[in-house]
């Protein structure tokens, strides 16, 4: 979320850089609504004020005991007056929060222009692409071929786009999770978490995730209770620090957590139907970090490499582009993605996104800091995938499959199946 302010001052050209995502800010409208409220809490500090010195005088005089009707008269009609206007001014103010709460945060300068992936700006490439010679398979004939998945049971229980992984499949699958938490871990410094997959409203809007996107969201309750399934570990590792104040000398902090997610995918029907690339429901390992705004940047850095190195010592050809400013995420101010070679669609589809948030969601979850010399602020948020479970697999299928229908095992995998090879039949061997 914005400070007013900040969206009303000209050096920020707020209206430009929004409309650069296809946004358009009514500046008026919020600077008409942003005055009110201002106004109303002068009136409401200039009463209160009165008031209590109305106070002080009628219990003044009656100590003297002299007549106060008149003044504890007056002194009622002005208290009810205080009265009014916090009610006004608490009106205002959350008129206030949802005009802004419906803003989204203002894409970085170099972005490049446009609003789909094809207006993306390539970064760089690692590894070559396999080549094969054979006609290489899709995941989904891959996994099907050698028995690993069920689709059609998938659909029996839950309908549509579940998956079902069983055997070498299922045991690849853990063993991708495990690889990535330990990664992650013990050599770029995260710590665990196991946190809840279903989460409150409150926790929904600190993310950004809320209001705009309620129907993207699986949504569920007890009894009075709202709740929703989260979409990504982001939303309770970041608001795990919902309310608090970080010693800012003490950041940055850095948290992942392998959870199941939950996506309804709302106007995406007809595309990638097969397989494991969009499903309602899938397993990520989700990286987070806080820093304090300064560092952005190079916590940046460092979260994109970490997501790059899952990808590398799974030995997968990657490339990293820069999104467009109209194709970032709500919450971003910048998004790189990575993007893994898929032999099956002869093309690079997108496994990773790594976001900066600058403080859009510390200031939406009121995550502050403070440092030592008294200095308060916002902490800055970013997040990325590291890596999604099943995209990874697909990518691990199709860029590892033989001419006979067998899948080699990447050697950083091994010491996590305990085999090297998936057989035709689906068997596993060295």
């Amino acid at each position: 979320m914005h400070d007013p302010r900040v969206l009303l001052d000209p050096a920020t050209d707020a209206v430009r850089k929004l409309a650069r995502r296809g946004f358009t800010l009514d500046l008026p409208a919020l600077e008409e609504l942003f005055s009110r409220r201002t106004a109303v809490i002068g009136q409401t500090d200039e009463s209160r004020a009165e008031s209590n010195r109305l106070a002080k005088e009628v219990g003044a005089a009656a100590r003297r005991d002299e007549d106060v009707t008149a003044a504890r008269e007056r002194a009622k009609e002005v208290k009810a007056h205080v009265q009014e206007l916090e009610e006004e001014q608490r009106k205002l103010a959350a008129e206030l929060e949802e005009f802004l709460l419906g803003i989204p945060n203002l894409p970085a300068d170099d972005l490049p222009d446009g609003n789909s992936d094809e207006d993306a700006e390539l970064l760089r490439t690692w590894g070559e692409p396999p080549t094969f010679d054979f006609e290489p398979a899709d995941h989904v004939a891959i996994g099907e071929k050698l028995g690993i998945f069920d689709f059609t049971r998938a659909t029996k229980l839950s309908g549509p786009r579940f998956a079902v992984t069983r055997g070498a499949g299922a045991r690849l699958e853990r063993a991708i999770a495990a690889f990535l938490v330990d990664l992650h871990t013990d050599r770029h410094g995260y710590t665990e978490f196991n946190v809840p997959v279903i989460v409150n409203r409150p926790t929904m809007t600190g993310t950004g995730q809320l209001p705009k996107f309620e129907a993207d969201l699986f949504r569920t309750g007890v009894a009075e209770r709202e709740l929703f399934l989260i979409p990504t570990a982001e939303v309770p590792l970041t608001n795990l620090h919902a309310g608090e104040t970080l010693t800012a000398e003490d950041l940055p902090f850095a948290y992942t957590a392998n959870t199941p997610c939950f996506r309804s995918e709302a106007g995406s029907y007809g595309k990638d139907t097969r397989g494991l690339i969009r499903l309602h429901q899938f397993q990520k390992v989700e990286l987070v970090r806080f820093c304090t705004p300064e560092r952005g940047a190079a916590e940046f850095e460092a979260l994109l490499s970490h997501a790059e190195t899952c990808l590398r010592e799974l030995g997968l050809a990657y490339r990293v582009v820069k999104l467009a400013a109209g194709d970032i995420g709500f919450a971003a101010e910048r998004t790189y993605d990575l993007e893994v070679w898929l032999p099956g669609q002869q093309r690079y589809r997108e496994i990773s996104s790594v976001s900066d948030f600058g403080t859009f969601q510390a200031r939406r979850a009121g995550i502050r800091t403070r440092a030592k010399d008294g200095t308060r602020g916002f902490a800055n948020t970013l997040n990325g995938s590291g890596l999604p479970i099943g995209r990874t697999l697909v990518a691990v299928l199709e860029q590892n499959q033989q001419e006979d229908g067998s899948v080699v095992v990447p050697p950083a995998l091994v010491p996590y199946t305990r085999f090297k090879r998936v057989n035709p039949d689906g068997s596993v061997g060295e």
